[in-house]
């Protein structure tokens, strides 16, 4: 291997130690590794801040295990903003691994530094801190969104385990009828008429004689108060989402011309820009092309070959998060009238199928938010115009070579 640094640091996190190698030494020399350990406390990453400037190191590379490396990062991206000299990689472990049989941690931070003095370890995708601190808010609405609806499917298994059908009459059962039902349950455990008739709102109250039979029952003492704290659980969920939605207003407001960039794209909308800038960030200089920005976010098909046979090529991982908003999207695209994907869309079902229909038009919007994110120009139909007039006369000589073969011949009307 051809050496490219003189002085580098390879790092085997832990979540208690930290092991560093320093290899130091001209580029065509034998570098002397210099090993030490620290803890990883407070006290012992200031004592590796330390040690790294000390050395005149300016090129550090590490394992991205779990969230251990979230610490340490922020260790040397203060040293970062201090002279601005710091190459900080976190690499996929899956792409340093070393020989079988001969791991330790010396070994691991020693190989790592020497996959790094010779230019050979791709760093991954870390955001700005600011894009760090809005993914965290973003990430956490939806864990507590997806625990609401965990809530909200207890309720609704409890009222049934209790004879309580309000879901076969009402089609959300925390509408604003339904919701104030439930309530009324909660305090009194049993409904009249009266009751029933003054939580109806618009179009339920033609059925009242139905919900009244849905609701004919009594709540023992022990399931009125479970009922009763599962609802305040929800409550709680719901005012905190509240709280995170201001978080992430805040968070997001500084990057509000790249948002409404986003959002000129006709299925992509607040929500759905918001979650795309925390992952994504706005400056995309990391992702030479949108293939590449495809492939990392796992909406490309696998490539497995061998002896020349075509083995499963499957999507990768990626991540998920931004995968899953861009399938959200292209399934808005799907619904969206006047809007090239959507022809396209169904054009490529009827030959692919559904689902890898909709995972190209997932990966056709993440090119078109790349090129977005890239130029700074707003998204416009009139761009696949000729697309549109290529496609419709290729679907002309279909016809008329069709019909040429069944022996007959189109005249134009």
């Amino acid at each position: 291997m051809r050496n490219l640094l003189e002085v580098c640091c390879g790092l085997d996190v832990h979540k208690e130690v930290l092991v560093a190698c320093m290899l130091k030494g001209g580029i065509d020399e034998e570098p002397e590794p210099v090993i030490k350990e620290f803890p990883t406390l407070l006290y012992g990453l200031d004592e590796f801040k330390k040690w790294v400037m000390e050395n005149d190191c300016h090129d550090v590379a590490m394992e991205s295990t779990g969230v251990y490396w979230f610490p340490i990062y922020n260790v040397l991206e203060s040293i970062f903003y201090e002279d601005g000299q710091v190459n900080i990689i976190v690499a996929n472990p899956h792409h340093m691994k070393n020989v079988p049989g001969k791991k330790t941690d010396i070994k691991d931070a020693h190989w790592i530094a020497t996959l790094l003095r010779a230019g050979l370890l791709a760093p991954s995708y870390i955001p700005p801190k600011e894009i760090r601190e809005l993914r965290d808010w973003t990430r956490y609405r939806d864990i507590l969104i997806k625990e609401l609806v965990g809530h909200k499917n207890r309720i609704e298994k409890h009222l049934q385990q209790c004879g309580f059908k309000l879901s076969t009459i009402l089609s959300d059962i925390f509408g604003m009828s339904g919701f104030e039902l439930i309530k009324k349950l909660c305090d009194k455990g049993k409904l009249t008429q009266l009751d029933v008739e003054e939580c109806l709102h618009g179009t339920l109250r033609a059925k009242s004689a139905e919900v009244q039979q849905a609701v004919a029952g009594q709540l023992s003492a022990h399931d009125k108060v479970f009922l009763t704290n599962l609802v305040k659980i929800m409550e709680n969920c719901q005012k905190e989402i509240e709280e995170v939605e201001r978080h992430i207003e805040g968070g997001a407001r500084q990057y509000e011309p790249t948002l409404q960039l986003l959002e000129t794209v006709p299925s992509i909308q607040r929500r759905a820009s918001t979650i795309i800038v925390s992952e994504l960030g706005v400056d995309l200089t990391m992702f030479p092309t949108a293939g590449h920005l495809c492939k990392w976010a796992g909406l490309c098909p696998g490539d497995n070959e061998s002896a020349g046979k075509k083995k499963s090529t499957r999507i990768t991982k990626g991540n998920p998060r931004i995968k899953s908003v861009m399938v959200q999207c292209a399934w808005a695209a799907t619904r969206c009238k006047n809007f090239f994907l959507r022809d396209w869309f169904y054009r490529l079902r009827a030959r692919r199928g559904t689902k890898k229909a909709l995972i190209a038009v997932a990966r056709k919007l993440l090119a078109i938010v790349w090129h977005i994110l890239t130029t700074g120009e707003i998204y416009e139909e009139t761009r696949y115009e000729e697309t549109k007039k290529n496609q419709e006369e290729r679907r002309k000589q279909k016809l008329k070579a069709e019909a040429t073969k069944l022996g007959f011949k189109l005249i134009p009307a």
